[in-house]
């Protein structure tokens, strides 16, 4: 089930944050999420392709990781005049220090947590990943990343071992209970 890690006063804007290292779900969880509750959705991967131009793949190819996390970070403020977002982040979101403070005064994050092998199995292409070198690199990035998503978390959901429809169900319960949906 899932586990508050911190209180539930409300935030800013009242949007919901997924996070999570890469084949966690978040984007499937969003989308669920949002047709469940009639809630609009968005994925902080498709905002900065679409404010760019181009892919991450790209981004990264041309102008590289620094660039894309500054895109990162004006796609996530941008965020700010909405409300009521299902925010799907893109895995290395919790890399820019203040992105977790956007993330904290625009809404609630939701860290997925899972087993380093279940993200391996869920990703069809790691040549699809600009961030990942080899199977050694993506193993330390999780190593690196998953205090980064227990610091910025204000939610846990332990997704090991469940399908996706499990863990859209445990998420649906928790923030309801707490009258975030």
């Amino acid at each position: 089930m899932g586990t508050l890690a911190d209180g539930t006063g409300k935030r800013g804007c009242d949007h919901i944050f997924f996070i999570g290292f890469l084949g966690a779900g978040k984007s499937t969880l969003a989308r669920n999420l949002g047709r469940m509750f009639n809630r609009r959705y968005v994925d902080t991967d498709r905002l900065v392709e679409r404010r760019a131009g181009a892919s991450i793949k790209g981004i990264f190819r041309r102008e590289g990781e620094e660039r894309f996390r500054e895109l990162e970070t004006a796609a996530l403020s941008s965020l700010a005049s909405e409300r009521s977002l299902l925010v799907s982040c893109g895995g290395g979101i919790v890399e820019t220090a203040s992105n977790i403070e956007l993330m904290r005064q625009m809404g609630y994050c939701v860290f997925l947590d899972g087993d380093f092998e279940d993200s391996m199995r869920q990703i069809r292409s790691l040549a699809a990943r600009p961030d990942f070198k080899s199977i050694e690199h993506a193993k330390r990035l999780y190593e690196h990343r998953r205090p980064l998503y227990l610091e910025a978390a204000d939610f846990l959901v332990d997704i090991r071992g469940r399908s996706f429809k499990e863990v859209s169900y445990i998420c649906a319960d928790m923030l309801l209970e707490r009258g975030l949906l």
